[in-house]
């Protein structure tokens, strides 16, 4: 739509004062797309602290893993909160919902499961009554949009997981020996890879063929020794992608950004899938000694190099065998972490997402607007409770000083 199209003022939405989240590079992404800005809407359910250290674990717990009573209650707490802000869509006559996020926010005593997104009316002669919600705001929806893939529905997958309370036993006998503890690896592997399989099964649930824009965060649930992992993205389908879809499960995943989506669809590549390795390792408990006594003169202390490089390098293979299991041309993206997850270990993991190219995936646009590209700038900054650049709410530090 050219950008300098009047506005039907016989539009009510156009009628009427709007209260969005939209920045003005993203106003003007979806006035291309055929968009004005609506409101912001809230959805949210909150759940005491009480019952949620209350919930029996798993038996498999004591050997690490999911812990399924925790990643269905926190499931179920998004998707109230989603129900409600979808419910606020409706309700407000909206034709979409843009930049949806899904947060677990911790209170005194309770856990709110919050859903905030922007809505979007449809300009008259739009040509399309379906009504859609996406993790992406309006400048990134523009880049995923222009490259093919038409946003039907924000959808999210989720594991609680721990290391298991078994670590103390199994695994300070393991730690005798340096090296990866396969064991552990497996565990995590299959727990990490739950989350991408899970917000896959939902995108097909919505009838689509890619989750793209896919954010990934671990995060505590408020009880001890367990955590969250979420993958959000936006379920889309792109007409072009469908019989290579197919050979990943009819579902294509990525991580890469909304403008990387666009710049491989330019070059004729498409994501394939958000492939993950992860790879458990300890130094061992000589190799602990030995580590620690260099530590009292300078220099390099080759046992910690050699075991670091070696497991990121396992980590990285795990993700070719992965790529080189669908086909995959390239594995773009790669980012790696490294987790300190008690007993001694420590887990390395790496995240990217496989391409391939592919007939017939191309952009619609030959070149992005500025807007869609330009960063927009944080206009506030809170400085009470920093003092010189410190934040002095996680910097160990209290009122009196140094805690």
């Amino acid at each position: 739509m050219d950008p300098n199209t009047q506005v039907d003022d016989s539009n009510p939405a156009a009628n009427r004062t709007k209260y969005s989240g939209m920045s003005g590079n993203e106003m003007y992404c979806a006035y291309i797309l055929g968009y004005m800005p609506g409101d912001l809407l809230i959805g949210n359910s909150v759940f005491s602290m009480g019952y949620i250290g209350s919930i029996k674990t798993s038996v498999r717990t004591f050997v690490g893993g999911e812990m399924a009573s925790y990643t269905n209650m926190v499931a179920e707490g998004r998707r109230l909160s989603l129900e409600r802000f979808e419910k606020e869509l409706a309700e407000s006559g909206g034709s979409g919902a843009s930049s949806v996020t899904s947060e677990l926010i911790f209170h005194p005593g309770n856990a709110e499961f919050l859903t905030v997104g922007s809505s979007i009316h449809a300009m008259p002669n739009h040509g399309t009554n379906s009504v859609f919600t996406t993790s992406s705001d309006a400048q990134e929806l523009f880049c995923q949009w222009d490259a093919g893939y038409q946003p039907l529905s924000f959808v999210f997958g989720n594991v609680a997981y721990s290391i298991g309370v078994g670590r103390g036993i199994l695994g300070s006998i393991r730690q005798l020996a340096k090296g990866e503890v396969k064991s552990y690896s497996g565990i995590f592997n299959t727990t990490r890879n739950l989350a991408l399989s899970r917000i896959s099964d939902e995108a097909k649930q919505k009838g689509a063929n890619s989750v793209v824009g896919i954010r990934t965060s671990i995060l505590p649930i408020g009880v001890s020794g367990v955590q969250e992992m979420v993958m959000i993205g936006t379920a889309s389908h792109n007409s072009e992608i469908s019989a290579i879809a197919d050979s990943v499960g009819g579902i294509t995943t990525s991580d890469l950004t909304a403008v990387e989506t666009w710049n491989i669809a330019k070059l004729g590549y498409m994501p394939l899938k958000l492939v993950l390795g992860t790879s458990v390792y300890s130094l061992g408990l000589a190799g602990g000694i030995m580590a620690s006594l260099k530590n009292l003169v300078k220099g390099e202390i080759k046992e910690l190099t050699n075991m670091i490089y070696g497991a990121r390098e396992q980590s990285i293979n795990k993700l070719r065998q992965q790529a080189e299991e669908i086909g995959a041309d390239d594995v773009l993206g790669i980012k790696t972490y490294i987790y300190n997850i008690g007993g001694g270990l420590i887990e390395f993991l790496a995240v990217g997402t496989a391409v391939k190219k592919a007939p017939g995936i191309k952009t619609n646009s030959e070149q992005l607007p500025p807007q869609a590209i330009i960063t927009d700038q944080d206009t506030f900054v809170d400085t009470a409770n920093t003092s010189y650049g410190v934040d002095l709410q996680t910097s160990g530090y209290n009122k009196r000083g140094p805690a």
